[in-house]
């Protein structure tokens, strides 16, 4: 009988790509990759490995033996769903991965919610970016994971995930709410007005620094940087402050927006945000828990005061 746990440790090479990689996505070394995959290719007879230049690649019987334990590993899944849904009670321990937006607003409404209705159900909170959390979702280290997607970069949901929309966001522009010293204005008319006004923005490569820049670039200019974070809150204190306009997304609380006067663009853009979980785990009680939660926690959710909106 072939061991589950070497199987996923296959799996896990061929999702990555090299031993390093599964290595790290599974917190495990290098070596202890290549200890499992060598027993499991006693216990098939079969090569599963091959050399390609400094690295490996799964041979095809390899390729056809992930196949069968992906099949494998979901319909286990499935059963479990299936015997916990018997019992309606939500119970257990659940890790959820988020990004911070989420994390400071919403999260903590659905955490009340699940108290109230689940008290035996246990959630942990990690504070993870979705992209760097879909491959730990299906090497079952996380339950749920919290994304986002944006106008015009749209996310494919990977093979083996289910994914359910939580609500849309609105994106906003922000400024201080009095002129200040270093000249950044209070209100505009238009995006382009700001063409030399520094930013705080998340950095190049995440997807909020992407789309502000690609907003920047399509009012016609390059952003300045003040600042570089993924921290919403340092780009509030910052904006609030005088020192960097910024785009905000609308979970904000509107408590933590005081000095703040915040602008609907011209498109009025939204981002998605969304809930992942494994094909498999989908009707599990807590899962279900969970999402319902969220979308408890959205309809409780209080907007913020907007300004006016800026022309196109």
């Amino acid at each position: 009988m072939l061991q589950l746990s070497r199987l996923r440790v296959l799996a896990e090479v061929h999702r990555c790509g090299s031993l390093t990689a599964a290595a790290t996505g599974l917190r495990y070394t290098p070596s202890a990759i290549s200890q499992q995959i060598s027993r499991l290719e006693r216990e098939t007879g079969t090569v599963l490995l091959e050399k390609v230049g400094r690295g490996v690649r799964l041979t095809p019987a390899a390729v056809r033996l992930v196949g069968h334990a992906e099949e494998v590993m979901t319909r286990l899944e499935l059963a479990e769903a299936e015997l916990a849904a018997g019992d309606v009670t939500a119970r257990g321990r659940l890790r959820v991965a988020s990004f911070q937006t989420v994390l400071l607003e919403l999260v903590p409404r659905a955490l009340t919610w699940l108290a109230e209705r689940h008290p035996e159900l246990d959630v942990e909170l990690i504070h993870r970016e979705a992209g760097s959390s879909t491959d730990a979702l299906l090497n079952h280290e996380f339950d749920v994971v919290l994304g986002e997607e944006f106008p015009g970069s749209p996310s494919p949901v990977q093979t083996g995930l289910h994914r359910v929309e939580v609500c849309t966001d609105p994106l906003r522009l922000a400024l201080p709410e009095h002129p200040t010293a270093g000249g950044l204005p209070s209100t505009v008319g238009s995006l382009a007005e700001l063409a030399t006004a520094r930013f705080s923005v998340d950095p190049a490569g995440m997807p909020m620094g992407d789309w502000v820049r690609s907003v920047c670039r399509g009012a016609g200019f390059e952003p300045l940087l003040r600042c570089e974070t993924v921290d919403p809150l340092l780009q509030v204190q910052l904006v609030r402050t005088g020192h960097a306009a910024a785009f905000l997304p609308g979970l904000i609380a509107p408590g933590q927006l005081r000095g703040v006067n915040l602008f609907d663009l011209a498109e009025l853009p939204r981002r998605s945000l969304y809930t992942l979980v494994r094909d498999g785990a989908v009707n599990r009680p807590g899962i279900v828990a969970v999402r319902s939660a969220l979308e408890a926690a959205v309809q409780r959710l209080s907007p913020p005061a907007v300004v006016g909106q800026l022309a196109p």
